[in-house]
């Protein structure tokens, strides 16, 4: 009989192969309250190399980290109508507390724009304290009906970006700077992934923005997936919060601010765009592990030989784990560093010693050959950035392929339901195309320029909507 498939075939039950990898890579667990999420340690890993990259670009903003409270008063969510009708489903609220009730309940928060804006307006007086720039790594909490590991959980981590400045246009700037020279750099040349840049429709804009930036990414089965997003946030919430400074001229002006996120969903983006049916595949770039060296049998000279390979490799500055566990079958180790998507491992046994040889798996573009032990450590690092830019092409080509150039609704929705993107002009489709699209279970990612660039307005000329189911 025909060995049983480690992971659900992709081909066959895409959402099954994505739990399953999940589960059996051992990236996450289901928590005990519904819609909550254990993030397991080599899942975690992922997230922390994340954190390190995307603090890296932040920081060379100029911006500085901070902390504010996971509790809000409820009174501050009502002072910006259109923030809090568009987070009020997905509010957890506290109304006990050291066994009595509160005076005032209190919001787990979904986003701190409100909190934050607290602060804000005790900060800021003059044109010297602009601009303000801030973020903080945290978790919050939207209440999901719907749940899935990664994608939609009621609880996630994630970074969150606030700033005020003191005319509309360096505000404006700034959120486009976050939005291409932060979140796609990182996208792009960390997480390999093809992303689409644009801009969001008045419909699918964040609640109390007056603009948002987008960045989409096409998954292994043709749906969309938000990415990140920067908003352009006007001075809705200074107005809210009276966050005004004095400016040169002696006059008093309310500031302009924006905000700006990425989750642990780009971990769930990390299965689904690169992950295959022998489990992820992850770039090198991002990789806390970049190279397993195992030890195929326990003999001493090979448990010797590993160590010291893991040494050198270290040593020339590669992520790497040496695996000696030879009280655990090889095949079953193999198949578990396939599955965690290590991008290389370098298999030694006493035939291999003997021929001054390894044998080099390589995860992503899949195979295997024998090099010598005398050049495998300066032949790993360029192995690593060709793997690299292998992904990316991958998942370029695999947007180009399925993203059909359509003339009418029909044709849109008729791609966005085979399984691909469409783009359509947005002259054609329209607020009311759009709104129709909800009857297909798909929506308008974002609105792009002919050329690919981001608009500059909703009505630009030439403005093309592209079209996708989404997660």
């Amino acid at each position: 009989m025909a060995k049983a498939p480690v992971l659900t075939p992709q081909a066959s039950d895409f959402p099954r192969w994505y739990q399953d990898l999940i589960t059996k890579a051992e990236l996450a667990d289901n928590g005990p309250v519904r819609g909550t999420m254990v993030i397991r340690p080599y899942g975690y890993g992922l997230w922390e190399r994340m954190q390190s990259e995307m603090d890296a670009r932040i920081k060379e903003t100029g911006t500085q980290n901070a902390y504010f409270p996971l509790l809000i008063p409820q009174s501050y969510l009502t002072r910006e109508a259109d923030h809090v009708e568009g987070f009020a489903p997905e509010l957890a609220v506290v109304t006990h507390g050291g066994g009595k009730e509160l005076e005032e309940p209190a919001v787990v928060r979904p986003t701190s724009e409100m909190i934050i804006n607290a602060s804000f307006s005790k900060w800021v007086q003059s044109y010297r304290d602009l601009p303000l720039l801030i973020n903080q790594w945290a978790n919050v909490v939207r209440w999901e009906l719907r749940p899935r590991l990664f994608l939609r959980t009621s609880e996630f981590l994630w970074q969150e970006g606030h700033t005020a400045h003191a005319t509309y246009e360096e505000a404006r700037d700034f959120a486009a700077h976050i939005h291409r020279q932060v979140y796609e750099d990182f996208m792009v040349n960390v997480l390999a992934m093809d992303v689409v840049p644009g801009r969001k429709t008045v419909k699918e804009r964040f609640a109390g923005a007056v603009n948002t930036l987008t960045l989409e990414g096409m998954m292994g089965d043709g749906k969309a997936l938000q990415m990140a997003t920067s908003h352009e946030l006007g001075q809705n919430f200074a107005k809210a919060f009276n966050t005004r400074y004095l400016a040169k001229d002696g006059r008093q002006e309310l500031v302009w601010q924006t905000s700006w996120g990425s989750t642990t969903r780009m971990i769930g983006a990390l299965v689904m765009m690169h992950g295959d049916d022998n489990g992820l595949r992850v770039p090198p770039r991002l990789a806390q592990i970049q190279a397993v060296v195992l030890a195929i049998k326990g003999d001493e000279p090979v448990l010797a030989k590993v160590r010291e390979l893991g040494d050198r490799l270290k040593a020339a500055g590669v992520r790497v784990q040496v695996d000696d566990r030879t009280d655990t079958p090889f095949g079953r180790r193999a198949v578990d560093w396939e599955l965690k998507g290590v991008p290389v491992r370098i298999e030694v046994g006493p035939r291999d010693l003997e021929n001054g040889t390894a044998m080099l798996a390589r995860r992503i573009p899949g195979g295997k050959e024998p090099v010598s032990l005398a050049s495998l450590v300066s032949l790993l690092p360029k192995v690593l950035e060709e793997d690299q830019a292998l992904l990316l092409k991958q998942s370029r080509e695999r947007r180009e392929s399925r993203t059909a150039e359509v003339s009418t609704f029909e044709e849109a929705v008729e791609a966005a339901t085979a399984g691909g993107w469409a783009r359509i002009p947005w002259a054609v489709l329209g607020e009311e195309g759009e709104s129709k699209l909800a009857d297909h279970a798909a929506t308008v990612r974002c609105l792009v320029a002919e050329d690919g660039s981001v608009p500059d307005a909703d009505d630009a000329p030439g403005n093309v909507a592209v079209v996708a189911r989404a997660y």
